[in-house]
C-alpha cells in the first residue's frame, strides 16, 4: 500500500535560547500567531492546529524534529509497520509531549541528519481567534505547512530514506552554485505540494558546509501582498535579509528568505504550483531562481565561516538511517 499524499509536514520542533528574538521574528516579522499559554515553550500557529511551530529551551539554535501528520490510523499502521520491519526503533510520545505539539497518537523514529521524525494522526483545533500580520492567512491543508530544505552528505541516502518511510516521488533538480561551490538540489514531495523536503548536496565534495540540520524552512501566504509587507516588516526590524524577493525556477514560488534567530533561513513563498500526477516529469532546472533572490548583507566573515562548517564535516560522520535509506537511491 503507497501512502502517497496522506503524508503531511504537520509541525517543525526547533530549539533555542532565544525566545524574545523568536516572538519578535515570527509574530511581528514573518506575522503568525503567538501562542505563549504553556510553560517554558513557544508557539506558533498558521490556522486553526494548535501548533506548527514548537519552540523549547536548548542550545542547540537548531531544529531538532519534524512532524508529520497521516490521514488516518490505517496509514499510520502501514508506515509504523514498514520502520519496524527495517529494525529501527520507534518510541511512544508522552502524553505531555503530544498536549505540546496538539497531536494525539504521537510516536518518534530517526531521521537522517540527527532529524528526528515525528508522526501522527489527529491534529487538535483550537477556537481561539487568529492573530496574523499576515492578514490573508497561510496555506495548509491537504499540501501540508510548507516545507525543509537539508544539505547532506549522502544526498542519495537521504532520498532512499524518504521514498522508503513516505514513498516519496521526485519532482525535480536545480543545479546551481551557491557561495563557490557547485551544489544539486533534489525535492521531493509526498503529496499535492512541489516539494516537501528539498536535498541539497555539494558536487563531489563530501562536505557539508550547514551547520544546521535544515538549510530552511518554508511557508505559504495565500496572498501576495502578505509576502511583500514581511518582507519589508523583516527588514524594518532589523533581522537579516538571506535573499531578497524572487521566483523559483522550478515550482514557479514567489518568495524571499530571512535569516532566523536561530541561524538557519526562513523563507515566505507565495503561489507555488500544484503538481498534476498524471502529467508531471521530473526535469533538471539550471539555478534557483528565474530572478531575484539577490544575496543581501552577506560578510565575507560569514563566508569564510561557511567555507569552515564544510570542512570540518569531513571529519564528522552522518547518520544516513542505512536501515531505511538502503542502498539509496541515484540520481537519474
Amino acid at each position: 500500500m503507497s501512502v502517497f499524499g496522506k503524508v503531511h509536514l504537520g509541525y517543525v520542533v526547533i530549539e533555542t535560547e532565544k525566545f524574545a528574538d523568536w516572538r519578535r521574528f515570527g509574530r511581528d516579522a514573518i506575522g503568525m500567531h503567538l501562542d505563549e499559554t504553556l510553560p517554558d515553550v513557544m508557539r506558533f500557529r498558521l490556522d486553526d492546529n494548535q501548533c506548527r511551530f514548537l519552540l523549547q529551551h536548548g542550545p542547540g539554535e537548531d531544529a531538532t524534529a519534524l512532524g508529520w501528520q497521516l490521514d488516518d490510523h490505517a496509514t499510520f499502521d502501514v508506515v509504523e509497520a514498514r520502520i519496524r520491519s527495517h529494525g529501527v526503533p520507534i518510541s511512544a510520545g508522552s502524553d505531555e509531549e503530544a498536549q505540546l505539539r496538539g497531536v494525539e497518537r504521537l510516536v518518534r523514529f530517526p531521521g537522517p541528519n540527527g532529524l528526528t521524525q515525528e508522526m501522527y494522526v489527529n491534529p487538535l483545533t483550537t477556537t481561539v481567534p487568529l492573530q496574523l500580520a499576515a492578514t490573508g492567512g497561510f496555506v495548509t491543508g491537504d499540501s501540508g505547512m510548507g516545507h525543509v530544505a537539508i544539505a547532506t552528505k549522502k544526498p542519495h541516502q537521504m532520498r532512499g530514506y524518504y521514498s522508503t518511510v513516505f514513498d516519496a516521488r521526485l519532482s525535480d533538480y536545480i543545479d546551481e552554485t551557491i557561495s563557490g561551490l557547485k551544489f544539486k538540489i533534489r525535492f521531493l514531495r509526498v503529496n499535492e505540494r512541489h516539494h516537501t523536503v528539498a536535498i541539497a548536496s555539494v558536487n563531489r565534495l563530501p562536505i557539508n558546509p550547514i551547520r544546521t540540520r535544515v538549510q530552511h524552512l518554508n511557508i505559504q501566504v495565500a496572498e501576495l501582498d502578505d509576502m511583500t509587507t514581511s518582507y519589508q516588516r523583516v527588514k524594518d526590524l532589523g533581522f537579516q535579509m538571506a535573499l531578497s524577493v524572487g521566483q523559483h525556477t522550478n515550482d514557479k514560488e514567489l518568495s524571499y528568505y530571512a535569516m532566523t534567530p536561530s541561524g538557519f533561513e526562513w523563507e515566505v513563498g507565495w503561489n507555488p504550483i500544484v503538481v498534476d500526477e498524471n502529467t508531471w516529469e521530473p526535469t533538471t532546472h539550471q539555478g534557483i531562481s528565474i530572478w531575484g533572490h539577490t544575496p543581501e548583507g552577506q560578510t565575507v566573515v560569514e563566508l569564510f565561516e561557511r567555507f569552515k562548517t564544510g570542512a570540518q564535516s569531513v571529519l564528522h560522520p552522518e547518520d544516513p538511517v542505512p536501515a531505511l535509506a538502503g542502498a539509496g537511491i541515484a540520481d537519474s
